[in-house]
């Protein structure tokens, strides 16, 4: 929840700097409307392909970093066993 609020808050931040101009009104005129739009429309997919990556690359890193420590590795590049775990109890 934290990560999701703190890339929340940016993409607020960016959008409304680069979009709005005027702050005479309390609403956004059409075409602040529709900078924001599209800014936010942008920046989620950006991030959507971010995290596709992300959930891509990061089972394999730890397995590979399992592998060098030479400890087994479940499906998640997680310890196959509580023992195996350091620190589980």
């Amino acid at each position: 929840l934290r990560d999701f609020l703190l890339v929340y808050n940016r993409m607020t931040e960016l959008c409304f700097r680069h979009c709005v101009c005027d702050l005479n009104y309390r609403l956004l005129t059409g075409p602040e409307e529709s900078c924001v739009d599209s800014c936010t429309a942008r920046l989620v997919r950006a991030n959507h392909r971010l995290m596709g990556a992300y959930v891509e690359l990061v089972p394999v890193l730890l397995q590979r970093r399992a592998a060098e420590r030479g400890e087994p590795a479940g499906p998640a590049g997680l310890p196959a066993s509580p023992e195996a775990a350091p620190g589980l109890a």
